[in-house]
């Protein structure tokens, strides 16, 4: 095995997935002798420890197009910044006509979102988190906006060593 295959930034990436399967559709093409199906698949996976990535796997059949959309995935992973099961700040994320509002909630609230924004929430590790869907219910521009959201996100200790500045003048100044 090749040396750093198996690391995401420096650290040895963990091997318990939790994938979750967001949506299938089918589609069909017109060919000479009839209509030609095939399947598309949004998988979610995560390690309910900070890594989120989503994927899109297309195939003839529906258990090929599911382990397609898993190893896509993989390799679009996100880091989410997580404090006391929750996210640090409010974010948008925006896919084509999708918007997706995640603000961080108490604690015992629970994650309050449908769908494939559920999905995302729950395999990056979030346990509680509000969340408002606008726009287009596409679950495809669901879950990106989603992982857009949680890309766009900083963690206070994050900025102030990126800044060069004690963590109290992040926040007063």
């Amino acid at each position: 095995m090749a040396k750093g295959r198996n690391r995401i930034n420096g650290t040895k990436r963990q091997e318990s997935w939790v994938d979750r399967l967001v949506a299938i559709n089918r589609v069909s093409k017109v060919v000479k002798g009839g209509r030609r199906f095939s399947f598309n698949a949004i998988v979610v996976v995560g390690n309910e420890d900070g890594l989120v990535g989503a994927g899109l796997g297309k195939a003839n059949q529906v258990a090929s197009a599911i382990s397609k959309g898993n190893e896509d995935a993989k390799k679009n992973m996100v880091r989410v910044p997580i404090r006391d099961g929750t996210i640090p700040h409010k974010s948008i994320g925006r896919q084509d006509s999708g918007k997706v509002l995640l603000k961080p909630a108490a604690p015992g609230t629970g994650v309050i979102a449908g769908g494939g924004v559920r999905a995302v929430l729950e395999c990056a590790g979030l346990t509680n988190v509000l969340s408002k869907s606008i726009g287009t219910s596409n679950p495809h521009n669901q879950v990106k906006a989603t992982i857009n959201a949680l890309a766009s996100l900083e963690d206070a200790m994050e900025v102030a060593r990126r800044r060069g500045i004690p963590l109290e003048k992040v926040f007063n100044g």
